[in-house]
């Protein structure tokens, strides 16, 4: 038994499961105070924001001083810090700081937690799909469960204990957790420069963004589109909750399978699939159905992130692995999440929700077109 590989499955579980208590209840909780749908809204957009300054910061630093243990640990200390302010102040101003201030370190441990993963799968014969799965598993579980334990404790004002008392998990098994510090040279800034001179690797982010687009929108929109059908509140927590299990047999099952094949040959697949996805979206009017449909998580953004993370580690050099996985995080989640949160918002104000899906199949249709003509041009030249 790898005693690495099982820290790390523990700690990707309580991590997700952190996150499973907090998005889904704090738009709730903010309207309690009182706050304005706009200014929910602007709370929530804050994150992307400031993914796009967080995220290759800290993938730098890590990379700089070759420790990416001590580097989760002091982002998730400062996100349970940044989270008291947010529950225990009062005034708008100052929630939207502390926001700020969450989302920046939160997230920015996202792809330091998926480069140590990826080591430890790499040096026992694993896959990172096999220590992700368990993210998918605690978001689940807690995604179902939470609201029913926060009923239990009295309601939205006990968000603040369970999501504390949750973090202690993390915490104890980042005791247990092996450093990787590794026999790289140690970063400077113009190694760290070199990546934005990479044109394969800048080419694929480009691709991921136009790929990632509808997805991120419907992050931000589909349960307002569901609503719109007429769902319960009930139909919405099963809706994502349907998605993250749907994660957990393609994390565990495709990384077995994956280095049959080129890498954007597959996402060439998963971009018509999402195509296939956005239309089925756009056309079908029947809330339950919808719903359903969201299982088809596993064939697009399981596979498209444990494709896209194996890809981003060969395009970047050893030692910028943490930089690499970053850059991809900030693509995804901050320029993608920005980009598909405002227009998506615009295309459903002006078209609706069938319109801003449809608009979204445009999109992974021409990101399909890119993704496989890229991969027949790199085949033609003998690029892998």
């Amino acid at each position: 038994m790898d005693k690495q590989v099982w820290t790390l499955r523990g700690l990707t579980f309580s991590y997700y499961a952190t996150t499973a208590v907090l998005m889904p209840f704090l738009p709730v909780y903010f309207e309690g105070r009182g706050y304005t749908s706009s200014q929910i809204g602007l709370l929530m957009m804050i994150g992307p924001f400031v993914t796009i300054f967080g995220q290759p910061l800290w993938g730098y630093l890590s990379d700089r001083y070759q420790t990416l243990k001590l580097m989760i640990c002091a982002l998730w200390a400062m996100t349970v810090l940044s989270s008291v302010g947010i529950f225990e102040t009062q005034g708008y101003p100052l929630a939207l700081l502390f926001m700020l201030m969450l989302y920046f370190f939160m997230q920015s441990s996202n792809p330091l937690l998926d480069t140590l993963s990826i080591k430890a799968a790499a040096r026992s014969g694993g896959s990172y799909g096999s220590i992700r799965l368990w993210g998918s598993m605690g978001f689940t579980l807690l995604a179902v469960s939470s609201g029913w334990i926060l009923e239990k404790l009295g309601g939205l004002q006990s968000i603040p204990y369970l999501y504390w008392s949750i973090w202690v998990l993390p915490f104890v098994l980042l005791l247990f957790l092996r450093d990787d510090k590794g026999s790289a040279p140690r970063v400077t800034l113009s190694m760290f420069a070199s990546t934005f001179r990479n044109r394969r690797f800048l080419w694929f982010l480009l691709l991921i963004f136009i790929l990632m687009i509808p997805h991120r929108m419907n992050d931000v929109l589909f349960v307002l589109h569901l609503r719109d059908l007429g769902a319960s509140d009930t139909m919405l927590g099963f809706a994502w909750a349907l998605a993250a299990a749907a994660e957990i047999p393609t994390f565990a099952l495709l990384g077995r399978y994956m280095h049959k094949f080129h890498e954007l040959a597959l996402l060439g697949i998963i971009a018509v699939l999402y195509t296939v996805r956005w239309l089925l979206y756009g056309s079908i009017t029947d809330p339950s159905v919808l719903m359903l449909l969201q299982t088809m998580h596993c064939i697009t953004f399981a596979a498209f992130w444990i494709v896209s993370v194996q890809y981003a580690v060969r395009l970047v050099p050893p030692e910028l692995q943490s930089t690499g996985q970053a850059l991809l995080s900030m693509v995804f989640l901050g320029l993608a999440g920005i980009t598909g949160g405002s227009a998506g918002g615009w295309v459903k104000d002006h078209w609706g929700g069938s319109g801003m899906y449809y608009g979204g199949a445009v999109l992974t249709a021409t990101a399909a077109v890119l993704l496989l003509g890229t991969h027949a041009y790199y085949r033609k030249k003998g690029i892998s």
